[in-house]
């Protein structure tokens, strides 16, 4: 099966069986998406989604964020992983906002990633999820599924590298709904240490599946 075939039976499951799918981070604005994606690094979309409601409550935008401290920060991120990095990130981030972008979340990358806490993964989220760009944000989800799938090779070994593999071979209206397909296969299915290949619904399309899953025997 060529490599864009293999894309394309993906793309026909997922549009079948996840049409309307978006991110589980909970939030009501692009700046409060943007906290919590600086948050969940390395942290799950659960953990964040406990601890962002006071945080939302008591700092709704950039303009109130700005004025805290990353001591007081502290104290609302601090069941999340690295929270003393993370809550100077935020506070940075907010102030730069404010600073250079009059409050308002950039629309694109080379903006995003001068704040604060935003690396590429981070900015093609928001791209993506607020904007609505052909932006392909590349998780360590992401990155395992796609090698497991073979969507990408051997020789790419780097987020970047898998990004511009699946930019190349999903069309750009199906990225931001792409990006999510990958990364909740990932979480629920794909998992990293037992993958539930059993009840995967594209085991057909899978590298992975071929070449190491064997059924216990009765």
């Amino acid at each position: 099966m060529k490599k864009q075939e293999t894309y394309d039976k993906l793309i026909a499951f997922f549009e079948q069986n996840m049409p309307n799918v978006e991110t589980e981070l909970q939030y009501e604005s692009p700046f409060q998406l943007l906290v919590a994606v600086i948050l969940s690094a390395q942290c799950t979309d659960k953990r964040v989604n406990i601890i962002t409601p006071p945080l939302f409550r008591d700092f709704p935008t950039a303009e109130v964020m700005a004025e805290t401290t990353p001591e007081v920060m502290y104290e609302y991120v601090k069941s999340v992983s690295y929270p003393n990095n993370k809550a100077k990130h935020l506070v940075g981030m907010a102030k730069m906002l404010m600073k250079d972008f009059g409050g308002e979340v950039p629309d694109n990358l080379d903006d995003l990633v001068k704040l604060p806490g935003v690396g590429r993964k981070t900015a093609n989220v928001i791209q993506a999820v607020v904007y609505q760009k052909a932006a392909f944000a590349v998780d360590t989800h992401i990155f395992r599924v796609s090698h497991r799938l073979g969507l990408v090779t051997d020789k790419d070994t780097t987020p970047y590298a898998v990004e511009k593999e699946l930019t190349k071979h999903f069309p750009d209206e199906i990225i931001p709904k792409a990006h999510h397909w990958l990364l909740l296969h990932g979480r629920y299915i794909c998992q990293a240490r037992v993958p539930k290949c059993e009840k995967c619904g594209i085991k057909e399309l899978c590298k992975y599946f071929k070449n190491h899953y064997h059924p216990k025997k009765d």
